[in-house]
């Protein structure tokens, strides 16, 4: 059964991002993207109510996610520039496999982000 997910780990303070905004968004041939859904993560910085997509929503296809970062950092209360070096994490990717998991972690600090394909 396919399923997406995500998880979001703070590496400047140590732990989940809480509160972060993360929306999904189908991107088509033409390069347009609709968005399929706007979630805030939990404390444990995952979403509730399971997967981002699950079996039934799965499709084969371009996918992009959009970390809200800077406004997370801003309301932990650090002090970020204006404009701030990380606002939003853009992660554009492909799912091959519509009955595969696919699994986006992101680790990321108002400075950097590194993400992979987790399991």
């Amino acid at each position: 059964m396919g399923r997406l997910s995500t998880h979001v780990l703070d590496t400047a303070h140590g732990c989940p991002a809480a509160g972060m905004k993360v929306t999904l968004q189908k991107v088509g041939a033409d390069g347009h993207a609709e968005t399929v859904k706007t979630v805030t993560l939990n404390s444990d910085g995952r979403t509730d109510g399971g997967p981002l997509l699950g079996p039934d929503e799965m499709a084969v296809g371009r996918w992009r996610l959009l970390f809200e970062v800077a406004p997370y950092f801003r309301a932990k209360g650090v002090s970020l520039p204006e404009p701030a070096f990380i606002d939003t994490v853009t992660l554009d990717f492909g799912i091959a496999d519509a009955k595969a998991h696919y699994h986006v972690p992101l680790l990321v600090s108002p400075w950097s982000y590194s993400t992979y394909r987790g399991s």
